[in-house]
């Protein structure tokens, strides 16, 4: 797949512009291993530019207050990405590493589609309800509860799935009122500046309103963004640590701060599920796009009475699971982002080792693939609860299995995590499923196969995994303000 329509440039204050300092750093096939292009490589100054600009667009033009014109601004922008759907999409798979088919999905034509759903609900959304007249020493008062946007947002992103989760942040702050400055992941950088591309060339979009800033050592300028007292609210989605250091920087400006971090979700497959279409939905969750996913069960909770049965088919379908070449639409798993990432995924295989988990599948690098960032489709089985596979973010393909005697005791393994994020249950019995799917303490949870990911479905996590929630109505309402005003009767 040829790649055309490139955007090495930012959008700053309404303008395609390169790096101050002229810089460009290198955007890398991780399927590959090859430099497909540049990028512009923001310094510390052009933060505080893109900062300046969204302050400025926030507090000096009509953007907050007209929801008719940021209506029309981001239909424009959907319309334009529509269009445009074929030149984006060789471009996610080049980057991302994404598999093709995912593309016509997740990692990018349902984003495109989505959009509506946003547009929608700010546009239906009650902005403004009267209470009841209310007596006070005396004073009679008519009160009004107001919905106002945050201000200027910071919107973070990771390298994962960096196109939806770029429109994810965008639309609904953009809808909400809000200015944006957009800090997207480095390994991912063209997802983004697309979008700054046909935001600028294609829509009313005021300067300032949106600003996207590429850098290749993200920390440096990725302070100045969540430190800054102009900015109003962080949006960040990423790694737990990362998310904490975030939550630092904004306490002493008492910024909001939503955050979607870690991991470990729990996959309980009860002894009365139907075992082929519950095991075959693990294998390929954990694979699906090399198991990179914050929200797939990389955890397996299997009955011990029929342990020996789940194992057997659970390693034959991770054998017959096809990787490799994205650009192949039967690849549902591509490679890791880069070889930073290779490794790590390679050291909790031999960590899984050295505590004693027994490698049934996988393991090491593939050795039909000569170049990529690719890690075999990995299995282990017999997990001690408490091992460092059992309860550390992966973020590769593989499948933890862990052993459980009851409906209790696979609720208290699954709830046995700093984390919170998601989690799926698989019973013949849709009562059961239930009330197990009721008492894991997640933020969301898939019974007997249901998909709970979509536009209108709220999305977060409990505990280590974040604060707050992205998509939805409560999505929406993590960039509003709520305002009361009172008057005389």
């Amino acid at each position: 797949m040829s790649l055309t329509g490139i955007e090495e440039r930012m959008l700053i204050d309404g303008q395609l512009v390169k790096a101050s300092s002229g810089r460009l750093y290198d955007n890398i096939n991780p399927a590959t291993e090859e430099v497909i292009g540049q990028v512009a490589d923001a310094s510390p100054g052009d933060m505080d530019r893109a900062i300046a600009a969204a302050r400025r667009a926030f507090d000096e033009t009509s953007w907050s207050t007209d929801l008719a014109f940021r209506k029309k601004c981001l239909e424009q922008l959907q319309t334009a990405l529509a269009a445009e759907r074929e030149t984006l999409r060789p471009q996610i798979i080049a980057e991302v590493g994404a598999p093709l088919a995912l593309t016509y999905a997740v990692q990018q034509d349902t984003c495109i589609n989505d959009m509506s759903w946003d547009i929608g609900v700010a546009a239906d959304f009650e902005w403004e309800r009267d209470l009841p007249v209310s007596d006070f020493f005396g004073i009679k008062s008519r009160k009004k509860v107001v919905h106002e946007p945050v201000g200027v947002v910071a919107a973070i992103t990771p390298w994962n799935f960096p196109f939806m989760l770029n429109v994810s942040k965008i639309v609904p702050a953009l809808m909400a009122g809000n200015t944006v400055v957009l800090k997207p992941a480095p390994d991912t950088p063209w997802s983004a500046t697309f979008i700054g591309k046909l935001a600028a060339e294609k829509t009313d979009l005021p300067p300032g309103v949106l600003n996207i800033v590429t850098a290749q050592h993200p920390a440096e300028v990725g302070d100045v963004l969540t430190g800054d007292p102009r900015v109003d609210m962080v949006s960040f989605t990423g790694s737990t640590a990362v998310g904490k250091h975030i939550a630092r920087r904004g306490a002493d400006t008492v910024k909001r701060i939503f955050l979607e971090l870690g991991g470990k979700s729990a996959s309980i497959v009860l002894d009365d599920a139907d075992l082929g279409a519950a095991l075959a939905g693990a294998v390929m969750g954990v694979c699906t796009h090399a198991g990179q996913g914050c929200a797939i069960p990389t955890r397996l909770l299997l009955p011990r009475s029929r342990y020996a049965e789940c194992l057997e088919i659970l390693a034959d379908s991770m054998r017959k699971t096809k990787y490799g070449d994205p650009t192949n639409i039967e690849n549902l798993m591509g490679p890791l982002v880069n070889a930073r990432q290779r490794e790590r995924v390679l050291g909790y295989i031999e960590k899984g080792k050295a505590e004693g988990a027994r490698l049934l599948v996988g393991g090491g690098r593939p050795k039909h693939l000569e170049k990529g960032y690719f890690v075999e489709p990995t299995l282990f089985a017999d997990v001690d609860p408490h091992a460092t596979i059992a309860q550390e973010e992966i973020f590769g393909p593989v499948l933890a299995v862990i052993p459980f005697e009851d409906d209790d005791d696979a609720v208290r393994i699954a709830n046995d995590s700093r984390y919170g994020l998601s989690g799926a249950v698989s019973s013949g019995s849709l009562d059961r499923a239930m009330a197990v799917a009721r008492r894991i303490r997640t933020g969301t949870m898939s019974v007997n196969g249901g998909m709970w990911f979509g536009a209108d479905t709220p999305f977060g996590g409990y505990k280590e995994s974040g604060i707050g929630r992205e998509h939805g109505l409560e999505g929406f309402r993590e960039y509003l303000q709520t305002k009361a005003i009172a008057y005389p009767v």
